[in-house]
């Protein structure tokens, strides 16, 4: 059966586990040919919420068995060179990227720390090179191309804290990258437009995936969904809605534009 993707090749970067499986999952589900890149494609047996059952080693494994092509390489999304070899693997392997989700990135210290004012200048480097510099190292692998066909879709991931500021001020290492993304997102919107490339920004807020609802739930999971007009955590699969609208024909008239998928959080 023909799908909306049926003859696309999308990557999803981050998709061992967590929203990025979602991501990966949706598009195939849509008939792409899905390429995953990760820095460890068994991340998610780092936790317990994030199984993805026992007849399968990786989520390259889940892809396949929707009945599409699928590969996965590890690499360091901070590290330019390991990016474009991963990319240059998946080209060859399913052929030229029309679609990137460009989703690898994370914090890192306490959720409490770095304050605007009291930042660890180590920790900052940490997720500008992961958030920031991945998301640019992905871009710069599929743009060329995307340019030479004359199509692409490009998502980028941003977040809640890249949007609204939390109210003691912490976290703002990680908040500041997301914020870069966004930014980053509208200038690549306007470089590739002319090429009939889009670029979108998604910004998921609370998401109860299978890492973060461990947390949430060490807070008190009150803490989160009273902040949201919906009074519930998100899901991955609320996330792969929208990606699944930013990456097929609905969106070809959407461009530079942040979608926040954050249950009402934002005031």
């Amino acid at each position: 059966m023909m799908g909306k993707l049926t003859g696309k090749v999308a990557v999803v970067t981050g998709a061992a586990r967590g929203i990025g499986r979602a991501y990966a999952l949706r598009l195939a589900q849509l008939g792409a040919d899905v390429g995953v890149i990760d820095i460890d494609l068994k991340s998610y047996q780092q936790f317990a919420g994030e199984s993805i059952g026992e007849q399968y080693e990786t989520v390259v494994d889940e892809l396949k068995a929707l009945g599409v092509n699928a590969f996965g390489t590890e690499a360091d999304i901070s590290n330019q060179e390991q990016v474009q070899k991963a990319f240059q693997k998946i080209a060859e392997n399913l052929g030229e990227v029309d679609i990137l989700v460009a989703n690898a990135g994370g914090g890192s210290g306490s959720v409490l720390g770095n304050k605007a004012s009291e930042m660890d200048p180590e920790q900052l480097q940490t997720v500008l090179q992961r958030n920031l510099f991945g998301t640019i190292h992905s871009v710069a692998a599929v743009a060329p191309g995307m340019k030479k066909k004359g199509y692409g879709k490009i998502v980028t991931v941003t977040s809640v804290t890249g949007l609204q500021a939390n109210p003691d001020g912490s976290y703002s290492h990680y908040a500041a990258t997301k914020a870069a993304i966004v930014n980053y997102t509208k200038y690549l919107a306007q470089d590739l437009g002319p090429y009939n490339i889009t670029v979108n920004a998604i910004a998921p807020g609370y998401i109860g995936t299978g890492r973060l609802i461990e947390q949430f739930e060490q807070a008190g999971v009150e803490t989160y969904t009273s902040q949201t007009a919906l009074k519930r955590l998100g899901t991955p699969e609320d996330c792969a809605n929208v990606i699944e609208f930013l990456t097929t024909d609905l969106s070809d008239y959407v461009t530079g534009s942040v979608l926040d998928v954050t249950g009402g959080v934002l005031r």
